[in-house]
């Protein structure tokens, strides 16, 4: 086994689609399935046994169900992010499991042409989101506010965190913003920490969130 690949737990009530998911991802050079599980309480347990890198949840299961399995991640292994894997594209599913701390949302009618790309961007510290989702995020965010920090925090961070904070933005990884600012992947992962922490923000998708409705997108934003 390859130290590079993805090691990817899947999280499905349904066996036919966890054996469809794990098809997909075994062809995959740089991907590796590294356990199943039917509900969330399995998915906890799964996740603090193994670590995996990314968890693919869906949120409908008996028992414990996806959204709380996903609050319980990050204390079961850290470093596993969890993708989000579900037939509800409805904004009363999509904001519950990004505040609950998942790195993404994927709806499964787009799992050929999505699933790989949201696998290995979460794997690599980014945010996955489908276009419309994207959307939704922006327009609550403006509506109702982060519920974190505020707009005048944003003149609190240097010139160095504003750069971190706009690529995290638009969607680069860790490693592709590392790159690009020639630092180490790990300071850049400080500096994101650092944002949070002067914002306010308290995961990945209010950071985003923020960066989004802050306007970070346009064009020659400072």
């Amino acid at each position: 086994m390859s130290v590079n690949k993805i090691r990817v737990l899947i999280v499905d009530d349904h066996p036919v689609v966890r054996v469809g998911l794990r098809a997909l991802l075994d062809s995959e050079p740089d991907m590796e399935v590294v356990g199943e599980a039917s509900n969330g309480a399995e998915a906890v347990a799964q996740i603090a046994a193994l670590c995996p890198d990314v968890a693919t949840m869906d949120i409908s299961m008996p028992g414990m169900d996806g959204l709380e399995a996903t609050r319980q991640a990050h204390a079961a292994c850290e470093r596993t992010q969890v993708l989000i894997l579900t037939v509800h594209a409805h904004e009363r599913y999509l904001f519950p499991v990004l505040k609950a701390g998942a790195a993404g949302y994927v709806l499964k009618s787009t799992v050929d042409t999505e699933l790989i790309d949201a696998i290995r961007t979460v794997a690599q510290g980014g945010v996955f989101l489908y276009p419309s989702a994207t959307r939704m995020v922006l327009e609550d965010y403006l509506a109702h506010g982060s519920g974190g920090g505020q707009a005048d925090d944003y003149g609190g961070l240097s010139e160095r965190e504003r750069e971190v904070l706009k690529l995290i933005a638009l969607g680069y990884t860790a490693s592709e913003i590392a790159e690009q600012l020639i630092l180490s992947p790990k300071s850049v992962e400080t500096y994101r920490t650092r944002i949070m922490q002067k914002l306010n923000l308290h995961s990945r998708s209010a950071l985003v969130q923020y960066a989004l409705a802050r306007g970070l997108l346009t064009t020659g934003t400072p």
